[in-house]
């Protein structure tokens, strides 16, 4: 029965309006508690921004990847804010010391990527090991553009690093893309897209730092790839769909004032001949 209740409630939140998603899924989760888990995991949010004050009130994003309680782990400085107790901390899930290095690596490479291909917004990669797995290990890729603004673009690379064989590694990423366009007239146009994709890549024998620059390459080409075919489909296919049922809907109505005119003008004529 509660894998009926899942379907019935992704389903509605597909058909439901995106601006009002968080909204919308809380009022699930207050409908269906036992549903929380699986909801918050499946369904991705617009990111939100918060600020770390150990390093100078840098940027980062939140999702619920880094969450902990109330409380969002910055990549930047490692730390927890709102700032948590000793007790919780204790509790509190942080990637091991190497996959921190790795975490840190991969935070100022994909900022570089950001300022180059968004020229703005924030970037944030948080990674956490797998279970039952030495070297295996996952993470998230998160860019946000337009955090002050009406109009914003999220995207969300959540992705698995698994080891098969002692040289051969496979990338799996699911990327998810959440945009809201809004204009002056408050007319807006929001939507989301998911792809998945796997890519196999040999990773070389030597020191960590070697391995850890393999890993960070692979992924930076692998979601650069993965983020042009999404922005050329959202263009060429959406964009280009709604301009062409606009275009549409702008002559239809304009056909329908000139008929409405016509008749308008042969009642006048008629009155005009009695």
């Amino acid at each position: 029965m509660s894998e009926e209740k899942y379907d019935a409630a992704m389903d509605l939140l597909r058909r439901l309006d995106l601006e009002n998603l968080e909204s919308n899924l809380q009022a699930l989760i207050e409908l269906e508690p036992a549903l929380a888990a699986d909801l918050l995991s499946s369904v991705d949010t617009p990111l939100t921004v918060k600020a770390d004050p150990s390093c100078s009130g840098r940027e980062f994003l939140c999702c619920d990847y880094n969450r902990d309680i109330d409380s969002h782990r910055s990549p930047w400085s490692n730390e927890y804010f709102p700032r948590l107790s000793a007790e919780e901390l204790a509790e509190s899930p942080f990637p091991s010391d190497a996959l921190r290095r790795l975490e840190v690596l991969a935070n100022d490479s994909m900022d570089i990527y950001r300022d180059l291909y968004y020229e703005g917004g924030v970037s944030s990669v948080y990674m956490w090991s797998v279970d039952d797995a030495a070297d295996d290990f996952a993470g998230v890729v998160l860019f946000k553009k337009g955090a002050q603004s009406t109009s914003h673009w999220d995207s969300i690379h959540v992705f698995e690093v698994l080891h098969e064989g002692s040289h051969e590694v496979v990338y799996r990423i699911t990327t998810t893309i959440i945009l809201r366009l809004k204009d002056a007239n408050a007319v807006a146009l929001s939507g989301n897209l998911t792809r998945q994709t796997e890519k196999t890549a040999s990773l070389p024998s030597g020191s960590e730092e070697r391995t850890h620059i393999t890993h960070v390459t692979n992924l930076g080409s692998a979601i650069e790839e993965v983020e042009g075919q999404m922005r050329n489909l959202l263009e060429v296919v959406y964009f280009d769909k709604t301009k062409d049922v606009y275009h549409e809907l702008r002559n239809d109505a304009a056909e329908s004032l000139q008929v409405n005119r016509d008749k308008h003008q042969d009642l006048i004529k008629g009155l005009q001949g009695l």
